[in-house]
This record gives C-alpha cells, structure tokens and sequence, in this order.
C-alpha cells in the first residue's frame, strides 16, 4: 500500500513567516537574492489569496538580525506579529505558540531565514506537537547548499513536506476552474514567464 498523500487544504493551513528580517536576508547565499525575496513576497501574496491565516515573527530585531522585512507588514496588515526578544526557536515563545493555535489550523506552511535553524527548529517542534509540517524550501535561505540540504532531510525524515510556493498555490487551489483569473495573477506577478503566458491567453480570449 501506498505511503497517504496527505494534501495542504486551504480550509485547514495557516501560514508562519518566520524571521525574514533585513539582516539575516543579507546571509542568504543558496539563492539569488533578488529571486528569493520574489519568493517570500509570493508566499505572503499566496496567503492573502487564499486567506489562509499568518503569523509573522521575529528574533532579536534589536540586534544585527534587523527589522521584518516591511512588504509582509503591507500584505498581511491583519496577521499576528510576535516579535521575540531572544528565543532562537520560535516556539520556545508562548505568544508565537498561541498565536500559531489560535489559528485552530492543523497543518502548518513554514518559510524562514535562515532554514537549518529558524525553519527547522519550529518546523520539528510543530511536528512533535502533531501538526502537519509544509516547509516552502524557496522561501527559506540559508547560508550555502550544504546546511540547506541538511536542513532538509533533517525535516523530511521528521515528516515535514518540502514544497515551493507554486506548488502548494496549486494544491490549495486544487481547479484552475476555482478562479483561472486570480490565480493567473498571483503567478504573473512573482514569474515573468507566467505573465506572458497569462497576456497571450488574454489576448486570445479576447479575440475569441
């Protein structure tokens, strides 16, 4: 018997942007920078969408890990925003785990810099806790390809799924038929190929 495909449901899942904050941005190194940041601001886009509740946190924000990255505060003004004075580990703080229950969600989306730690550490403990654990691995940075990847089986053999955030936009939609408009707009505005795609299919439509 096949292993249960356990699918992300857009009734069911919150979203956590955890500690993408101008310094630690700066340490992202297995990514283009400019592409990752298109990537975090599409998972925001993407909880928007769909209305999937978010918390936003961050560590430290005094010290050299430096403010949330201001365009999440913009796109998601209604989400809980937990600034944590030290813990490493998101959910060592009581008011992020509150937050995170208080959604009443039972399956968890997790993007965050930087991935070994502030991803995989939440991530674990969430799972401990029987959450199911959707880890958006473009949305995460971290310093190379060799914590990354660690960082990864770390998580995958705990039970996390690693996704990108085109992949868990589409099994959240689950039918194009749902909204081919909206959804052709969240993927046109984070993948210039995809707006191309989506202009030449306007354009044929209108001409139909």
């Amino acid at each position: 018997m096949g292993q249960q495909y356990n699918r992300l449901d857009k009734d069911n899942a919150a979203v956590l942007l955890v500690d993408h904050q101008a310094g630690l941005l700066s340490l992202v190194r297995d990514m283009n920078p400019d592409t990752f940041k298109n990537n975090v601001l599409a998972v925001a886009d993407l909880a928007k969408y769909f209305d999937l509740p978010t918390v936003l946190t961050t560590s430290f924000e005094d010290g050299p890990n430096g403010p949330l990255v201001p365009e999440l505060k913009e796109t998601l003004p209604e989400a809980p925003f937990i600034p944590r004075p030290g813990q490493i580990n998101a959910w060592d703080n009581e008011d992020f785990v509150q937050a995170v229950k208080a959604t009443g969600k039972k399956q968890l989306i997790i993007a965050g810099v930087v991935t070994e730690v502030c991803v995989a550490f939440p991530a674990l403990s969430a799972l401990e806790e029987d959450f199911e654990v959707f880890v958006v691995t473009d949305a995460s940075g971290t310093f190379n390809e060799i914590t990354r990847d660690s960082a990864w089986r770390r998580m995958a053999d705990a039970g996390a799924q690693l996704m990108t955030w085109f992949g868990a936009a589409c099994e959240l939609h689950r039918d194009w038929r749902n909204d081919v408009e909206g959804l052709g707009a969240l993927f046109s505005s984070h993948i210039p190929d995809y707006r191309n795609l989506i202009t030449s299919y306007t354009a044929m439509k209108a001409g139909g």
